[in-house]
């Protein structure tokens, strides 16, 4: 679900909006020119930075099947984002929220020391009561349990709720509390932490785009020939996606965790051992981006740049999409020079506005030969991508203005031709159950479709 539960909330970010001022993106023009003279990119270990010869030869290995030239792509990114790769991780690909809130629940059964969970929306339904039980549970036995959760993204969520969990000792915190009164200092309504990452005994990590809520872990028909009876939103489920990570990186998705929770100047976390040592469990280079509004647009820009240096293809999963005209130039751009460029976006949405916005760019990218699929049994909530088959990102940043300026959002990138044929895989079935939009079709759209796209152009920077 994109946005919280109510009126008020709708209001209140709404005339916040206006009165910030309009920020924009990075010019990404001259992003590729401004990289270092390097010859490979920064590799971290379990041990920290990888000798340059080190990591140059097992980059060399990594990628020799890979289309594109990912050490390029790899130096470009680091220079944009100042992130360095992580090597020695497994990944895992979660499909839907069933596989997700299964492992997850598996995960923090078996949690040893602590649990850290930040998320937008936690509710007070069959699965967050679940979720709430057993970190309960856990706090019993002596696991230190930590929740992180926005303060709108739970406005529908009783107080009480997290109230029986604090009684059982779980230390909570709503991030950037609606009332100003509530915590002393900066009030950012308009900044909101989109995040949604669980980190287990420092070990074991869980992020993309699931929130705790039994909305996000219905079945959404995915892998299934069964069909929805309607198209209304109601009567369908959801398509999501999330990763299970361990390995050397999982420290990296703590640290966000931990760094965000304490420049929410609102107490210390408990004392624990949030950094184990972590040995490499798999082969998998990965790149942690957590941005906040004050940092440059980091999924952003790694996004940019692996389209702008895509040779084959550039497979986008988009649940809420309305970009900047720089987005959308350089897909067109990709289509141009033969790139097979194809977005998957919602044919079922929970947010009417946001989807007219959306479709108000697919005149210019479809005559620019981008192929635009919309879903049709599912409500669309994933953010992913795969490029060349070789570069995929998972997070909970979608792509349009709020999630690159305005939230605190966490991205993965695996750079990696296995993953990325897995991420394909689940691509291809996307496809499978979705309508491709044709030019010609979409050229003789009815005019109030058309007059619904252009409202909503109209607030697009806001939503």
């Amino acid at each position: 679900m994109r946005s919280p539960r109510g009126v008020t909330w709708v209001l209140a970010l709404f005339f916040a909006s206006m009165m910030a001022s309009c920020e924009s993106l990075p010019d990404v023009d001259n992003l590729a020119a401004v990289a270092p003279y390097k010859s490979s990119p920064t590799v971290d270990n379990q041990n920290g930075k990888m000798a340059r010869k080190q990591s140059a030869a097992l980059l060399a290995r990594r990628w020799a099947k890979a289309t594109t030239d990912m050490k390029s792509l790899a130096v470009l990114e680091e220079a944009a984002t100042g992130k360095p790769l992580i090597s020695g991780n497994k990944v895992t690909l979660l499909f839907d929220g069933p596989a997700t809130m299964k492992e997850m629940m598996a995960a923090v059964a078996a949690a040893q020391s602590s649990i850290n969970l930040e998320t937008y929306i936690f509710d007070q339904d069959q699965v967050g009561s679940e979720f709430a039980d057993l970190l309960i549970e856990k706090r019993k036995q002596g696991v230190t349990v930590n929740v992180l959760y926005d303060s709108v993204g739970t406005l529908g969520t009783p107080q009480p709720f997290f109230d029986r969990m604090h009684a059982a000792g779980i230390t909570l915190l709503a991030f950037n509390p609606v009332n100003p009164a509530a915590r002393l200092g900066k009030w950012a309504l308009n900044n909101r932490d989109h995040r949604k990452l669980m980190v287990v005994d420092g070990k074991i990590a869980f992020t993309g785009g699931i929130n705790i809520s039994a909305t996000y872990a219905n079945s959404s028909f995915f892998r299934s020939k069964r069909k929805p009876q309607t198209t209304d939103g109601k009567k369908v489920g959801w398509r999501d996606t999330h990763v299970k990570i361990e390995g050397p990186a999982v420290a990296a998705l703590q640290w966000s965790f931990i760094n965000n929770w304490v420049n929410q100047d609102a107490g210390d976390l408990p004392e624990g051992n949030y950094f184990p040592k972590l040995n490499p469990v798999g082969d998998k280079l990965v790149r942690v981006l957590p941005t906040d509004p004050d940092r440059e647009s980091d999924i952003y820009k790694a996004f940019i740049l692996a389209i702008q240096e895509a040779k084959q293809s550039v497979h986008i999963t988009s649940a809420y999409f309305v970009p900047d005209q720089q987005f959308v130039d350089a897909l067109c751009d990709a289509a141009k020079r033969g790139v097979d460029v194809r977005l998957v976006l919602p044919g079922v949405t929970d947010h009417g506005l946001v989807f007219h916005a959306g479709r108000g760019f697919y005149d210019p990218l479809l005559s620019a030969g981008v192929h635009i699929f919309e879903l049709q049994v599912a409500i669309l909530h994933a953010k992913t991508a795969v490029i060349d088959s070789s570069w995929s990102t998972v997070g909970s940043a979608n792509i349009d203005r709020r999630s690159f300026l305005h939230n605190y959002e966490l991205n993965v990138i695996v750079v990696d031709t296995g993953f990325g044929h897995d991420m394909e895989s689940a691509y291809n079935e996307d496809l499978r159950d979705s309508k491709e939009i044709t030019l010609e079709q979409w050229r003789h759209r009815p005019w109030a479709d058309r007059l619904k796209e252009w409202a909503a152009r109209m607030t697009e920077y806001w939503i």
